[in-house]
Formats: structure tokens, C-alpha cells, sequence
């Protein structure tokens, strides 16, 4: 089963619906984003930061990963702060960073073994974690520099990211041509378009890895975050989370958020799948599946500040995923150590190892083909 018309065309159905979906911030008119020099790779390469601002929120992209280094959101009594974690140097990035902020490719997620048959060809992908690829390999997409392009469109201001995945990189076949496209709306959403062809039957599933905490990148975990998601089942995991192939209820589990409900209300629970996950890492089944335009699908909110994100999707999945790696070794942009749980992921995603499981939403790409995903990001207090 490969891609259906419906996901290829959801970038085009999907234009101009973001008005639609926002009804939660100020609309105002936004600038020109702002270049600016963050950092040089150590073969001398320059890597940019790009500054935006409107409708109430202020971003920060890096040329380098697509990263997402600070995004800035106010309070209930109008104040501002970072929910996004991040590092505020290059070095970081390069050295430590567990994908702060990244675009995520060529596939987000994990594929078993690192192994994959298209079309009776078997291709073997870069392995980085344990036995299986993790996104994309040791250098996906998150490690590249990007080409970046600023625009403004009417009251809208973002940028195009553009990127040449050659064919063989990481073991992937076919030379993937990427654009990604933020855009900060008047309302203040943050808006992401991904769109891919390829000259060579292959597998794309694109995402963005930013780790959230709207109480402040500095202020500790997220358990008392409140989060629901629209979905009524899971893929459970392996020891080496690859998903079994089973799409599982959540009635009746730690992984049931169709009620809203505080991120660590369950999280320590003795349920074998939050033992294998050191947490939740784990994808859902989005009730609504995938669709043409985005529909919302979570919501997250922080009690303290007031501060509410919503996500909004046209893709069938998102991987929740608890930060339970944190190992209080990195610094971030706050000058403060990470630990467990203090930031939560939410990708929105085709599933996991979907190459090797045929029932799974296809992420097969051929020539001819356009991929085409949007997610929506609302910021309210």
C-alpha cells in the first residue's frame, strides 16, 4: 500500500486553512525575519539564525537541522518566555544534541534493523540506534545545512527550507529534493509545510522534533503538563521500540489521553510498554487518520502559566514522547541542566517502521509523486 492521493495532495488542500483553525492569539502584522550569524561547523561552514516575529510569537530557526533554537510565547499576564529546548551554541548542536528543535529525515522514527524491501529490492540504512535506523541515520536530516529562503506573504512571514538528499544517502534510494516551509501567521500559529519528490521509488516521513515546555525551557518537567490526544489506539513496542504491528486500544492503559489529563498522572505505572519506553515514547493512531486538511488532534497545556498549545494535522500519527533520555548532562539555553521529563515531544508522523509493515499508512514516494504534510501550531494563555 503506498501513499494514497489523499496524503500527496493534503499541502495543496491544505493551503489557507490555517485562518480557519486559529482563533487563539492576537493578529498582527509581522516583519522581515532577521539573519544573523550564529556559529561556523568545524569545516568552516557558516550556520545562520533566523529571527521571526508575529502575531505574538517569536521564533528562532537555525540553517542547521531546520532547528527550532528558541520559540517564545506569552503567559496569561503577557509575558514572555522560551518553551522550546535548546542550546545557545553550534558546538552543542553538533556534539550532543538528542534532536532539539530538528527537522527530522528522511524518515522520522524508527526503522527495525535498519532494513527495509521496495519493489523486491532489500536496502540496508545507516544504523544508529542499537540495531535499527533512528531518524534517518547517523546523518539525517537534523545534521545538514539548509538552504534558506525568508519571505513575507501578505500579513504572514517564514521561511523556505530546501535540501538534496543525493541518492544512497544513508542508504535511502532515490535523490530526494526537500522543501520544508515555517511560517508564522498573523494569529501567531506556527505553521509547517513539508513537500518531497524523488527520481527513485523510496520512503519519506518528514517531522519536527521540538521538545516543549510551556512553563519555560528551564523550569523543570512537564509532568503536571495537562495533554489530550485524539486517538483511541497505539502501535506498542519491542525492547527495541519497532512496533509490533498491533494497533492497540488505549481504553483501559497509561496511554489513554482521549480525557485530558496530567502527563505524569500514569507515567509511572509498572506497564510493560512504559518499561521499554524508560516513559512514553510511543506513536498513536489518530482517530481521524489521514486527511486532506489539518484537523486537530492534541492539546497541551501548562497550569502554572496558562500557556495552551494545540496541534492541528493532516498526518494519520504522532509520537508522544516523554523525554525520558535526559540525563541531566546537557545545558541548555536557560543555563540550566536537562533531567528526565523536562521537555515532552509531539511529532506528527506516519507510523513508525512502516516500511516493514504493510498494513501500516504507506510512506512509499515515487517518481512523479508529490509528498505533501501540514501541521499547525496554535499558541494561546
Amino acid at each position: 500500500m503506498e501513499l494514497n492521493r489523499r496524503t500527496l495532495l493534503a499541502g495543496a488542500a491544505a493551503a489557507g486553512v490555517t485562518a480557519a483553525l486559529s482563533s487563539t492569539a492576537h493578529a498582527t502584522g509581522g516583519n522581515r525575519p532577521v539573519k544573523s550569524l550564529f556559529g561556523k561547523l568545524a569545516d568552516g561552514t557558516k550556520v545562520y539564525r533566523w529571527s521571526l516575529e508575529n502575531g505574538g510569537t517569536r521564533l528562532k530557526v537555525l540553517s542547521y537541522g531546520g532547528i527550532v533554537q528558541s520559540l517564545e510565547i506569552p503567559d496569561r499576564r503577557g509575558r514572555y518566555t522560551n518553551v522550546s529546548l535548546g542550546f545557545d551554541n553550534i558546538e552543542d548542536y553538533v556534539s550532543s544534541s538528542p534532536y532539539f528543535g530538528a527537522l527530522i529525515g528522511r524518515y522520522g522514527n524508527r526503522i527495525g534493523k535498519g532494513r527495509f524491501t521496495l519493489d523486491g529490492e532489500t536496502y540496508q540504512l545507516s544504523v544508529n540506534d542499537g540495531e535499527n535506523s533512528l531518524h534517518g541515520g547517523a546523518k539525517g536530516f537534523d545534521k545538514v545545512v539548509w538552504d534558506v529562503e525568508p519571505f513575507t506573504r501578505g500579513s504572514d512571514v517564514g521561511l523556505h527550507l530546501h535540501y538534496t538528499s543525493v541518492d544512497g544517502e544513508m542508504g535511502y534510494p532515490g535523490t530526494l529534493r526537500t522543501k520544508v516551509t515555517y511560517t508564522l501567521t498573523r494569529h501567531g500559529d506556527w505553521r509547517i509545510d513539508y513537500e518531497a519528490t524523488t527520481d527513485k521509488a523510496t520512503v519519506v516521513n518528514l517531522t519536527n522534533h521540538v521538545y516543549w515546555n510551556l512553563a519555560g525551557e528551564s523550569s523543570g518537567t512537564i509532568y503536571d503538563h495537562e495533554l489530550s490526544i485524539a486517538g483511541s489506539r497505539y502501535t506498542p513496542v519491542d525492547s527495541g521500540l519497532i512496533p509490533t504491528g498491533e494497533l492497540a486500544k488505549v481504553a483501559g492503559t497509561p496511554f489513554d489521553f482521549r480525557r485530558t489529563k496530567a502527563v505524569g498522572e500514569d507515567i509511572r505505572v509498572p506497564h510493560q510498554q512504559l518499561l521499554y519506553g524508560k516513559g512514553i515514547d510511543h506513536n498513536w493512531v489518530l482517530d481521524k487518520g489521514g486527511t486532506d486538511r489539518p484537523q486537530w488532534v492534541a492539546t497541551l497545556r501548562d497550569p502554572s502559566s496558562g500557556r495552551t498549545l494545540k496541534i492541528a494535522t493532516t498526518e494519520p500519527g504522532l509520537q508522544f514522547y516523554s523525554g525520558n533520555f535526559l540525563d541531566g548532562t546537557l545545558v541548555g539555553t536557560g543555563g540550566s541542566v536537562y533531567r528526565q521529563g523536562d521537555g515532552l515531544c509531539l511529532e506528527t508522523q506516519h507510523f513508525p517502521d512502516s516500511p516493514n509493515h504493510p498494513s501500516f499508512p504507506s510512506t512509499t514516494l515515487r517518481p512523479g509523486q508529490t509528498y505533501r504534510t501540514t501541521t499547525v501550531h496554535s499558541f494561546s494563555a
